[in-house]
């Protein structure tokens, strides 16, 4: 049970700096199976040697303390380690780094709970008549643990009181397992493992003051809120100008609201495009679909200049919506469901005149939003004259990177695609439409807008505005290795930035 609460702790503890994509679950889940492979085959050795359960429990009292640090510290080992290796290597450096404060962090505790099984098989089986029997009883046993390790912090204690706490609850657990059964003899018998029991709940006292924090930017002080839901870390900080969200610790922001209601100078600006593209000036009522809603940004800025709008957004994370409506004035009018974007989309019956794609998880898009499928999907959602437009974060030049297979994927499925960088940042905005027509229709319903400001940033992105001619990189629901190529492309930006400081 600890074990697996550990695990999908690990999951929580890392996410916010090297992104929870399969890569780093691979990652956590080969280290975590390394140390237990080398906890059986220890535990086993030293069972046979000398079969005394009083050192059984006392390594799951170093191991409870050990869990139990790791809220206090683990964040700490993190940064160092990332410190020390985005100076050292040149690529893959969050597969390495993420690896490397795993195998720091989340080995040596692991590898004393490994003793565990082949101890207890020792100390069951009295006979061979009965062998069967017993380990399959303690393998049952094993996997209900397993069961309730896994649903428990998912379900419960992450998104109730956090990741910090949850390591404390479980490490608690085996802190208190080992208790009970030195109280009911062990100690009487030794007063060595008395000043274990003591020393162990006095360090495990410590670490529930010091580790209680749930603060992931230990270097950030006045954020407005912070916590985890199901799916996220959340962070939101706040200034005379604007109120930001951003759902990992290092990798930027996901979400703005600016106070005084102007352009966000960031790749939402560019996206406004796509209504144009669309007819905008030309329909009574434009319907818009947000897939990735987050805070709402995208919609808050069409509802500012538009006022032909009718906006739905789907997210999948409900606490987003909920910090939407408290800090980021998301638009009363604005109907946001909670769900899957695709899965959404598989139910919707509608059609839109545009739909954005937004949808990243991390530093990625999710697969089953970057296929061939799924753009075929929103594509049959769009009227006859319709615009999808897509953030593809994390551009890259590569003829073989990310971006190029996005562009590839959705050239194949809409007829015209077009594309524009947004000035100042990796984000590149693409639009796609079976409407061959849609910069004609974009320069004309500019020259009717009226907003000097608004109409100035839409010039520009006509002038940036080039047709994409498409490759053979495609994706589909059976191959889209997009955790391959989103490492590839943050390896790219983090050598950018460090070079300057090599």
């Amino acid at each position: 049970m600890s074990v697996m609460a550990v695990e999908l702790g690990a999951s929580r503890l890392l996410a916010p700096y090297f992104s929870s994509s399969q890569i780093v679950w691979t990652i956590i889940i080969g280290t975590i199976m390394i140390a237990m492979a080398l906890g059986n085959l220890y535990g086993g050795k030293k069972a046979d040697k000398d079969p005394n359960p009083d050192k059984l429990y006392a390594r799951i009292i170093i191991a409870a303390i050990w869990i139990a640090a790791i809220p206090v510290v683990g964040k700490y080992i993190i940064i160092g380690i990332s410190a020390l290796l985005v100076f050292a290597i040149n690529s893959n450096f969050l597969v390495i780094a993420g690896f490397a404060a795993c195998m720091v962090i989340f080995v040596f505790p692991l590898f004393l709970l490994g003793t565990v099984t082949p101890s207890l098989v020792k100390f069951s089986v009295d006979s061979l008549s009965d062998s069967g029997s017993v380990v399959g009883k303690l393998n049952a046993f094993n996997t209900i643990g397993s069961i309730i390790g896994t649903f428990v912090p998912t379900f419960i204690s992450i998104p109730a009181v956090g990741t910090s706490i949850t390591f404390l609850i479980f490490a608690g657990i085996l802190l208190t397992l080992s208790i009970v059964y030195f109280v009911s003899g062990g100690i009487k018998r030794n007063f060595k493992e008395a000043g274990r029991v003591v020393a162990g709940i006095l360090l495990f006292t410590v670490c529930c003051v010091f580790g209680h924090n749930n603060s992931f930017a230990f270097w950030q002080t006045g954020l407005t809120y912070e916590g985890e839901s199901v799916y996220n870390y959340l962070q939101v900080y706040e200034d005379d100008r604007e109120v930001v969200l951003s759902t990992n610790v290092l990798f930027g922001v996901q979400s703005v609201y600016l106070k005084d209601g102007g352009l966000t100078g960031m790749y939402y600006d560019v996206a406004m495009a796509a209504p144009y593209m669309a007819g905008l000036y030309e329909k009574e009522n434009m319907k818009v679909l947000i897939l990735g809603n987050g805070t709402g940004t995208f919609a808050t800025q069409c509802k500012r200049y538009f006022n032909n709008m009718d906006i739905s957004g789907v997210e999948i994370d409900g606490k987003i919506t909920e910090l939407a409506k408290k800090y980021f004035e998301l638009p009363e009018d604005v109907k946001v469901t909670t769900y899957d974007g695709r899965a959404y989309l598989n139910a919707d019956k509608e059609t839109y005149d545009v739909i954005m794609v937004d949808a990243y998880q991390d530093i990625t898009i999710p697969f089953q939003m970057s296929s061939i499928e799924f753009f075929t999907l929103v594509k049959d959602h769009l009227t006859e004259d319709g615009v999808m437009v897509v953030n593809m974060n994390m551009r890259t030049d590569d003829e073989d990177g990310i971006t190029a297979y996005l562009s590839d994927t959705i050239s194949a499925v809409f007829d015209a695609v077009y594309t524009a960088n947004a000035s100042g940042s990796t984000n590149r905005e693409l639009f796609a439409s079976n409407n061959p027509e849609i910069v004609g229709r974009f320069s004309k319903n500019l020259k009717i807008e009226e907003d000097a400001r608004l109409k100035a940033m839409m010039e520009n992105v006509y002038a940036k505005l080039e047709e994409y001619k498409a490759g053979n990189l495609l994706m589909t629901d059976d191959k889209a290795p997009v955790e391959l190529l989103g490492m590839k492309a943050i390896d790219a930006i983090i050598k950018d930035e460090v070079s300057a400081l090599r």
